[in-house]
């Protein structure tokens, strides 16, 4: 398992902004829970990790590899 890491991820649905800048980095092998009050972007965030929700700035890579398939690093 590689390491995930988040930064700056803004994802706009329309006029409101449900995410704004978030930032995180999960080492290899750790367990991580996401916990928020009802509409904090707890889905959202966890929808633009996976690759299934689009945003709009922002990056989130895993083992080497962008959500998007670029290679880290511009390999």
């Amino acid at each position: 398992m590689a390491e995930l890491t988040v930064d700056g991820l803004v994802v706009d649905y329309g006029p409101v902004r449900a995410l704004d800048g978030v930032s995180l980095r999960v080492p290899s092998g750790s367990v991580v829970a996401v916990l928020g009050a009802n509409g904090a972007g707890k889905t959202t965030l966890l929808r633009a990790v996976s690759g299934t929700l689009r945003f709009h700035r922002g990056k989130v890579a895993g083992g080497g590899v962008t959500v998007d398939g670029t290679r880290v690093n511009g390999q």
